[in-house]
């Protein structure tokens, strides 16, 4: 039997069991993807946050402990395994790091990451289990692949190990005060060039330069990297490492997003039959209180209420675009300004404008099934998925051209699953927004592309097959 390669995914979120965004779908979804190949042994290591729920814990069998240098100092670590779909979970156990409520925005989060990189290195020995590829994600697990470099590369069983960053968003780098070096992350001086950046500590930076490879979640994202506008300051250490950059588009979990068995809906159904989609929007418009008219398109977004989502743009627009025969969702949370607008517009448009200032995931799922065109005009998105999410749900999806959008969504008039504009322009987007709802009145045009939509592949295994190539080049 040929033996398995090893794989381990080193990461600061993944779903089910600790999940604040896309990376941790990313994490649940992809480790399983290559476990499914029967090609690697595959383990992710996270921390043990206190927010993840008893009832996942009660399953997680405690292995042992060990103690982990951070800098000066010797930390406790304990660790718990478990293991679900062919993927094998470990989590690093320090109370004082991890038992407060959230996974980011603590004062001491460089320590808090610093621990759990050190430990990722440390624990090898006692779960018996030294990977061929590390494959880390975003800048809380930056410090894994720098102090393999560093600290690592020389020792027994660690000289091999090959590892692979992936940049998630760039925007979001691990940036501290150089006076930390030693004293927080136990950095030798020796090695400072690899970290320091513009005067400070940028561990996003110190990856790319410590990394084997490094990718980005989409090809497009790996392209607009390179850019000043994208790369929020590092474009020039992204220039210098593109001989090491590939980007692949991420996938989305398409057992768990299934409109024919997602137990969240109000009734179930397929490409085959669409007819139970009427059904989604006809009890969509009940629970919001917008008038319950089946031929009036429901353009909707789910997002977090920021500037780069392309939140301007809409709210530029939006009064002229309700002068068509549309009704507006939106769920989400996030800045002050918008949360304030998007209430206050429901207000003016009652039953025919819905704002629902909140994170819910099973009314999210409700709104993917029975809206009808789902607007992402963003600034910038190094993947998204709530474009993919929509078009499973037979939602068509309506996006600006930018990293994962652009490479995702193919516009109608080419043939393509949903609609597209390039320039960062409100009046751009609601120009092709006017053509979406002039498509839907043709019933039988619509039907198709809708069928269309969600019958394009966005499951991992073409994801799964990218990073497959990559990690044998790797170890070739």
């Amino acid at each position: 039997m040929k033996t398995k390669k090893r794989i381990l995914f080193v990461a600061s979120e993944a779903a089910p069991y600790i999940a604040t965004g896309g990376l941790a779908e990313v994490i649940g979804s992809l480790s399983k993807a290559l476990a499914k190949t029967g090609k690697y042994d595959v383990r992710v290591m996270l921390p043990l946050y206190m927010d993840i729920k008893q009832d996942l814990r009660d399953k997680f069998r405690f292995i042992g402990n060990t103690t982990v240098p951070v800098a000066w100092r010797n930390q406790y670590c304990g660790v718990f395994e478990y293991i679900s779909e062919g993927v094998t979970y470990y989590f690093l156990d320090n109370e004082y790091y991890f038992k407060r409520k959230g996974c980011y925005g603590h004062f001491d989060d460089g320590e808090r990451f610093a621990f759990f990189c050190r430990g990722v290195l440390e624990i090898f020995p006692l779960v018996n289990f030294f990977p061929q590829i590390i494959h880390c994600h975003d800048w809380q697990s930056a410090l894994t692949a720098i102090y393999l470099k560093t600290i690592y590369s020389s020792q027994n069983g660690y000289s091999d190990i090959k590892t692979v960053f992936t940049i998630h968003n760039i925007e979001y780098q691990g940036k501290f005060s150089m006076d930390n070096l030693q004293w927080l992350f136990g950095i030798d001086g020796y090695h400072q060039g690899l970290v320091e950046y513009n005067g400070c500590i940028n561990l996003m930076k110190g990856a790319i330069e410590c990394c084997d490879k490094f990718t980005t979640v989409s090809p497009g994202y790996a392209q607009e990297i390179k850019d000043p506008y994208y790369a929020h300051g590092l474009d020039g250490i992204v220039r210098r490492n593109e001989h090491k950059l590939c980007g692949i588009l991420n996938g989305i979990d398409t057992e768990y997003y299934n409109p024919a068995t997602d137990k969240a809906l109000f009734a179930n159904y397929s490409a085959e039959d669409l007819t139970p989609k009427g059904v989604c929007k006809e009890q969509l418009q009940r629970m919001l209180n917008l008038q319950v008219r089946p031929d009036t398109p429901i353009v909707a977004m789910i997002t977090r209420l920021a500037d780069h989502k392309g939140l301007d743009l809409v709210t530029a627009v939006i009064d002229e675009a309700l002068d068509n025969d549309m009704q507006f969702v939106i769920l989400g949370t996030g800045e002050g300004y918008y949360e304030h607008y998007f209430a206050e517009l429901a207000s003016r448009h009652q039953q025919q404008v819905a704002a629902i200032i909140a994170f819910n995931p099973e009314l999210s799922r409700q709104i993917y099934s029975g809206a009808d065109i789902f607007l992402m005009p963003s600034k910038s998105e190094p993947c998204g998925l709530a474009q993919m999410i929509s078009s499973v749900y037979g939602t068509v999806a309506l996006v600006r051209e930018t990293g994962g959008l652009r490479d995702s969504i193919v516009p109608y008039g080419a043939g393509g699953n949903g609609f597209t504009f390039r320039n960062y322009n409100a009046h751009d987007m609601l120009y092709v927004l006017k053509e979406a709802l002039a498509l839907y009145r043709d019933r039988t045009k619509w039907t198709a592309l809708v069928h269309k939509a969600m019958t394009t592949d966005f499951t991992w295994k073409t994801s799964a097959v990218r990073y497959s190539e990559l990690y044998n080049e790797l170890l070739a």
